[in-house]
């Protein structure tokens, strides 16, 4: 599982969304900052963890993100207490959504590939017609600010072993392992791999395609140095030659099927979607239910719940860099995202199903989570069979007690901060009643930035006390109804 720092989750950039004033002014005023089912994490223990821990900002995007990590240890905490099977298929497969959706599209994707597999014939004719070929060489480097006396060095070792290599058939390929300056191609016997017209440097270029199989070049000039070429006959490069041109295809074959499904799709970003994805990037966890629309294509849309789910399951960094992203760079990257979207929706529709070396996979990644937040906790079945009493409510206050301690570790800088897997906590919470309340929130922040400057006067004497910020919070609710 990826570690990420807590500091990390809780310092992003905070976004104005809208004011609250008028609603503010009618609320009571809560002591209730999350609910996990039937348990609450309230004003007053959130507030004394974060003003406690001096890393945490006291502003309601940080208490709002602090919030959601309680609900899923929470969750993940109770579901353990209840004797819950998290190790089902159908937990596993919705918590490992990343993994089985790439690997469905793989099978997918060889499938589509099948048609460029070459038979020996047709790699037969594709190397007698020329157009892609494959080369050898031995390379004497030259560096540009050489003296003239290394220059002159340089071609007369490259004109000495001319001769050998103009002997040496497929032997050419030791020969570059031993003598060539080129570290990318010496390990491949100097192959530089299947190539067309125009990837190379005039001079080389000029004489690698004027040779037939098997011919070698006399000594080559160019900005690199000292080149002696050689094209080898098929017989040679048979696997890597075919190997190239099937890859080749299949690269081509993507780029067309990609760009045809976004014509037949009518794959379109609406006009404000570039403003939408910078917004929901702010703020992740307030984004997870919402059904704006960002993307419209036949038979259906991208909305940024869709687009939440699929950021949650790439690097950490597309988060960051999306709200710097341009306008054109946001509508290329939701265009990505829907095909992906279509293509696995196409993978399912053609019965694409996991191996049971696939399955294997899952399971040991799945396995693998939930030991490690289990250990975190110091919780495990065996531990509340032998810790705690038979009733189920002592069990997850058992549980629950391990969560706040925690929680309170990590707050202070005295452990460190594991989240649970994105997907495993949006399972969790399909099936449970949970919410972050945004008066709450705002009331913790009020109540922190009062127990932080009482903590302050009492260490300095005077200092002055710190004031909430003016004006409301700006921060939605997310909120699943109870059942």
């Amino acid at each position: 599982m990826r570690r990420l720092s807590l500091v990390s989750l809780v310092l992003t950039p905070l976004v104005l969304l809208g004011c609250n004033s008028l609603r503010d002014a009618f609320t009571p005023r809560a002591d209730v900052v999350a609910r996990a089912n039937d348990q609450t994490l309230s004003v007053e223990r959130m507030a004394t963890w974060a003003s406690s821990g001096k890393q945490v900002p006291l502003d309601p995007m940080a208490f709002s993100r602090l919030s959601h990590i309680w609900v899923d240890y929470s969750l993940f905490a109770q579901a353990l207490a209840a004797g819950q099977n998290l190790n089902d298929s159908a937990t596993m497969l919705s918590a490992m959504w990343p993994v089985v959706s790439q690997l469905k599209w793989e099978h997918f994707h060889d499938k589509l590939n099948a048609a460029t597999d070459f038979s020996d014939k047709q790699v037969d004719s594709a190397y007698e017609a020329g157009a892609m070929r494959i080369f050898q060489h031995i390379l004497f480097q030259v560096p540009p600010s050489a003296a003239p006396n290394v220059d002159a060095q340089k071609r007369r070792q490259a004109e000495q072993l001319l001769p050998q290599a103009r002997s040496a058939g497929a032997r050419f390929a030791q020969l570059a392992s031993r003598y060539s300056d080129d570290p990318g191609s010496k390990t491949q016997g100097g192959s530089l791999g299947l190539s067309g017209h125009g990837q190379f440097v005039a001079a080389f270029e000029d004489a690698a395609w004027q040779l037939a199989p098997g011919g070698v070049s006399t000594v080559i000039k160019s900005p690199f140095g000292y080149h002696i070429i050689r094209r080898p006959p098929l017989a040679e490069v048979r696997d890597s030659f075919r190997t190239g041109i099937e890859e080749r295809l299949q690269f081509h074959g993507d780029s067309v099927y990609l760009d045809s499904l976004t014509i037949k799709r009518r794959i379109e970003p609406v006009s404000r979607a570039p403003a939408y994805v910078r917004a929901a990037m702010q703020d992740i966890d307030a984004s997870r239910t919402s059904g704006r629309t960002l993307v419209n294509y036949r038979g259906g849309s991208v909305r940024v719940r869709d687009l939440v789910r699929w950021v949650g399951a790439m690097d950490p960094s597309v988060v960051q860099a999306l709200p710097q992203a341009t306008d054109e760079q946001i509508k290329q990257f939701l265009k990505a995202i829907t095909q992906r979207e279509l293509l696995v929706k196409q993978a399912d529709s053609a019965k694409v199903t996991l191996t049971p070396e696939d399955l294997q996979q899952i399971r040991t990644e799945h396995d693998s989570a939930l030991t490690l937040l289990g250990s975190i906790l110091s919780l495990s079945p065996e531990v509340l069979r032998d810790s705690v009493g038979n009733g189920p409510h002592d069990r997850v206050n058992f549980a629950m007690g391990r969560v706040n301690e925690y929680m309170d570790r990590v707050v202070q800088g005295r452990a460190r901060f594991f989240p649970v897997p994105p997907f495993l906590g949006q399972t969790l919470r399909e099936h449970a009643d949970w919410s972050v309340d945004e008066a709450g929130v705002r009331r913790a922040v009020e109540r922190a930035q009062q127990l932080r400057g009482d903590s302050t006067r009492a260490g300095a004497g005077a200092a002055p006390r710190i004031a909430p910020a003016p004006g409301p919070a700006p921060i939605d609710t997310t909120r699943r109804p109870p059942r």
